[in-house]
C-alpha cells in the first residue's frame, strides 16, 4: 500500500479492494510503523467495516493489536447498519489513566521518598491473579458494574470531586450486567482495587516544564508539584467479556451477511441483540475499571496523608479502550456514531457541553504516559479536532514483551533507573524487563506529532520519581 504525506504529521492511504473510506494516519515519518509489522494493513482492514464514516484512523503511537491496531479510531453510522466490533476496545475494556495531584514540592517528597514508595508498594495489589484493595461479595460487584465509581464514593471511597473530574461522571450508561457471563463476574470478584499486570502502574511523578499556565491552574498543576498517574483497566473481567463476546459475533456475522478481512474484526450491527449485548457487557466492564481506579487512587491518598499529611485530589480520569455511541457531524448532517477507540483517548476541547463547568474554559485533560523512566504528559483537547475528537494514549510499544524480555539485562535497567533518581517496587523481574524504555516509542515524538497533527495541545511534561509495578 502507498503511503501519502499530506502534512508533515499525516499520512493517507487511499481507498482501495474493500475499503469503504481511506485510512488517515497521524505521524511523523519517524514513527511510521513498517508495513511488515502489520498495524497499516489493520488499518486498511477496519476501513471496511460496514457502516463506517470519515476514515480509518491511526495515531502517532500506533503498533499491531488484535484486530484493530492499538492506537485507532473508527466510527459507524448507528442508523446505516454500523457495526461495532469488540477488537476496536480491546481486552482491556475501558483501560485508562487517573492522574491525583498533590500539595507537596518534588524536594518535600525526596525527603521521605523511600517511606513513601514502600508504602505505596504494600498498600497496592498488584501482578497477575487475585489480589484486591476491596474484595467483593457478588451483590456489591453488582452495583459496581452498574453505578462505576459512583458506588465506591458511596462506599467512603473518595469524594463527589472525584466523579466530576471522572469522565462520564464516574460511570457508563446502559450497563447490562444479565450479558456478563459467571466466569467474567467471578474474575472481577478479588480484583477490585488492583494494577493487574503487564504495562500497568502507579507513579509518583513532578511537573517539570508547563506549556500553559492556565490550563495548568485551572487542572491543579503547578511547577515541580508532585502528582500519581494510575494506568490499569477492567482485569480478568474486562477480558472474559471480550472473549465471550468475540466469539458470539463470530457466530452472528454470517446472519448480517458481514465479511471482515481479518477474523479478528468479528462485528454486529450496533442494533442488533449481538450489538446491544455487547455495549451493555462492554459498559458495565468500563464501570469497574473506573471503580478500580478509584479504588486504587483513594489507597495511594491513604499512603500520602499518613506519610506526608497531604491529600491527593484528582485531576481528571480517562479511559483509552472503549466503544461509545456520540453524536458528531458527517457531510453536514449531525449523525449518532459508534465511536471505537482503541489505545486512543478522547480529547474534548474547550467549550464542549459534555466538560464539567470547571474545565470548560480550557478543555478536557488527556493524560499520556510515557515508559517506565521516562517522562508523561497531559494534553488538552482543541477546537476541531480531527478523529471525532481522539489522539494518542502512550509511548506506543516498538518490540513485543516476549522481545523486550530477551534483549534487556534487568540489573542493569535497575541501576539506571536510580541512576535517574526513579525509585522502581516492581513484582517480577520480567515484568520491568517487558516494560524497559527501549521496548516504546519516544514519548516526546509521539506527543509532538500529536500536536503537530492537531489533534490536542501540550500543557504539563512530567517526569517520575517512583514506579510501582504490575
Amino acid at each position: 500500500m502507498d503511503l501519502i504525506a499530506e502534512t508533515p504529521y499525516r499520512f493517507r492511504i487511499e481507498q482501495h479492494g474493500s475499503m469503504r473510506v481511506p485510512g488517515i494516519v497521524f505521524a511523523s515519518e519517524a514513527l511510521l510503523p513498517e508495513k511488515s509489522e502489520g498495524a497499516l494493513e489493520q488499518v486498511v482492514n477496519v476501513a471496511g467495516l460496514p457502516g463506517i464514516v470519515g476514515a480509518s484512523y491511526a495515531m502517532p503511537d500506533m503498533h499491531w493489536g488484535y484486530g484493530f491496531a492499538i492506537g485507532a479510531v473508527a466510527a459507524t453510522d448507528v442508523a446505516t447498519g454500523g457495526v461495532v466490533s469488540p477488537g476496536g476496545v480491546g481486552f482491556d475494556i475501558s483501560c485508562g489513566v487517573r492522574l491525583l495531584a498533590a500539595d507537596l514540592d518534588r524536594d518535600d517528597f525526596e525527603r521521605r521518598a523511600d517511606r513513601i514508595m514502600d508504602g505505596l508498594s504494600a498498600a497496592i495489589p498488584r501482578g497477575a491473579g487475585k489480589g484486591a484493595v476491596w474484595e467483593l461479595p457478588d451483590s456489591e460487584l453488582q452495583r459496581v458494574l452498574l453505578e462505576g465509581s459512583r458506588y465506591p464514593v458511596e462506599r467512603g471511597y473518595g469524594t463527589q470531586r472525584d466523579l466530576d473530574r471522572c469522565e462520564d461522571g464516574g460511570a457508563v450508561d446502559d450497563a447490562d450486567t444479565s450479558q456478563i457471563g459467571q466466569r467474567a463476574r467471578a474474575r472481577g470478584l478479588a480484583q477490585l482495587g488492583s494494577l493487574g499486570s503487564g504495562n500497568h502502574f502507579l507513579e509518583v511523578q513532578a511537573v517539570e516544564q508547563i506549556y500553559d499556565q492556565r490550563a495548568a491552574e485551572v487542572f491543579g498543576l503547578r511547577q515541580d508539584g508532585v502528582c500519581v498517574m494510575i494506568h490499569c483497566g477492567s482485569r480478568g473481567l474486562g477480558h472474559q467479556i471480550c472473549t465471550d463476546h468475540v466469539r458470539a459475533m463470530e457466530s452472528a456475522m454470517p446472519r448480517y451477511g458481514i465479511s471482515v478481512a481479518d477474523r479478528q474484526l468479528a462485528c454486529a450491527p450496533v442494533d442488533s441483540p449481538e450489538g446491544r449485548a455487547y455495549l451493555g457487557a462492554m459498559a458495565a466492564a468500563a464501570n469497574f475499571a473506573r471503580a478500580n481506579r478509584q479504588v486504587l487512587g483513594t489507597a495511594a491518598s491513604d499512603v500520602f496523608r499518613k506519610e506526608t499529611g497531604v491529600e491527593l485530589e484528582l485531576v481528571y480520569d480517562i479511559s483509552h479502550n472503549l466503544a461509545k455511541v456520540e453524536s458528531h457531524a458527517v457531510d453536514g448532517e449531525t449523525r449518532q456514531l459508534c465511536v471505537h477507540r482503541k489505545g486512543a483517548t478522547r480529547a474534548l476541547p474547550p467549550g464542549h457541553p459534555e466538560l464539567p463547568p470547571d474545565l470548560r474554559e480550557v478543555g478536557q485533560p488527556v493524560l499520556i504516559p510515557g515508559s517506565m523512566g521516562t517522562a508523561s504528559y497531559v494534553l488538552t483537547g482543541v477546537p476541531g479536532g480531527d478523529a471525532f475528537f481522539s489522539t494518542c494514549h502512550g509511548a506506543g510499544r516498538t518490540q513485543s514483551r516476549h522481545q523486550a524480555v530477551r534483549s534487556v539485562d534487568v540489573k542493569e535497567l535497575r541501576k539506571e533507573l536510580t541512576r535517574q533518581g526513579v525509585r522502581v517496587r516492581g513484582s517480577s523481574a520480567r515484568g520491568l524487563a517487558e516494560e524497559a524504555p527501549t521496548a516504546y516509542k519516544d514519548v516526546d515524538a509521539v506527543v509532538e506529532a500529536a500536536e503537530g497533527a492537531g489533534l490536542c495541545r501540550k500543557v504539563a511534561r512530567l517526569v517520575p520519581l517512583g514506579v510501582v509495578k504490575g
